[in-house]
């Protein structure tokens, strides 16, 4: 009885490898034809069936042959969105914005324009990663808006690239917290006031404006007291702003202690400065304390990517 059911399994495995071989074996010879007129209407077929990849290798064929020719303009459509089904968004994006520029007066080049953009906005990494598709895709979405201002697209693109400077703002923000982390602190208050510049309303404003006051501070600190007063009033300034800006915020006590520290330390430095004009031992000696000069690790050597 065993013997019988396995003879009967080896007979259908066998008629299913036959049937499976004549399937290839028929898409090979279809792939290797001249027939172009079939080859296009099943891989058209193949398309609407969701069979991608199969599509994709008959396309890929017929678009040489296609070119020049008025069957190109749906075929090169069919193709751009097949390689899009397939999630190779490079060669969508580049697909969709050939269509664009070759029929610029179809019914189809604000969508393929639309979608060239779309599929950047998709390639669009991590926060933490090299952010030159973002700022591809910003340009694509923006320049589709300048194209196309009254399309039913345009608050959509608006959307995406609101999402795709969010990205950029939070990729500044933690660059520039990663240089308070390492301990550039002169660094850390310029990336911080550059962050504040490009993006004026970031959520994370009054943290970076407090940690603006922080850095500065601590950079005055390190600093040799010949340099003192000068980088503990910037500090006093900026506690000054961030109070004025912000008189309800949580961080005010801890801006006022700021001010306090930084005041005590311009008292402690001119009285140092003085004494070190009388003392030439002590005036070399203070000269050698600059250690907010030191260099600390970069980031780049930390993490490599944070400087993309």
């Amino acid at each position: 009885m065993f013997k019988k059911q396995l003879l009967l399994l080896c007979g259908f495995v066998a008629v299913l490898a036959l049937a499976l071989g004549s399937c290839k074996s028929k898409f090979e010879k279809l792939k290797a034809s001249n027939d172009n007129a079939k080859k296009y209407k099943e891989a058209l077929r193949y398309y609407n069936e969701k069979n991608y990849g199969r599509a994709l290798e008959l396309f890929d064929d017929l678009v040489q042959r296609y070119r020049g020719r008025s069957e190109a303009e749906d075929l090169f459509y069919y193709y751009a969105y097949t390689n899009y089904k397939l999630r190779d968004y490079t060669s969508a994006r580049y697909h969709f914005k050939t269509f664009a520029d070759t029929y610029p007066s179809s019914n189809r080049a604000e969508e393929c324009r639309f979608m060239s953009a779309y599929c950047y906005y998709l390639d669009s990494p991590i926060y933490s990663l090299d952010q030159d598709n973002t700022s591809k895709a910003i340009e694509a979405l923006q320049l589709f808006i300048n194209l196309y201002p009254k399309s039913d697209r345009v608050a959509e693109a608006g959307k995406l690239i609101q999402n795709l400077r969010d990205k950029l703002e939070q990729k500044a923000y933690e660059n520039a917290k990663l240089y308070l982390t390492i301990g550039d602190y002169q660094a850390a208050v310029i990336a911080f006031n550059n962050t504040l510049r490009d993006y004026p309303d970031t959520k994370y404003g009054e943290e970076l404006e407090f940690l603006t006051i922080r850095a500065q501070y601590t950079y005055a600190d390190k600093s040799t007291e010949f340099k003192q007063e000068e980088r503990y009033g910037d500090a006093i300034k900026y506690a000054d702003e961030f109070i004025e800006k912000h008189p309800d915020s949580k961080l005010v006590r801890d801006a006022k202690e700021y001010i306090k520290d930084s005041e005590a330390g311009i008292t402690r430095a001119k009285r140092i400065v003085a004494q070190a004009s009388l003392n030439p031992k002590l005036a070399k000696k203070v000269a050698e304390k600059d250690t907010a000069t030191a260099q600390p690790p970069s980031i780049k050597d930390k993490n490599p990517e944070l400087t993309n």
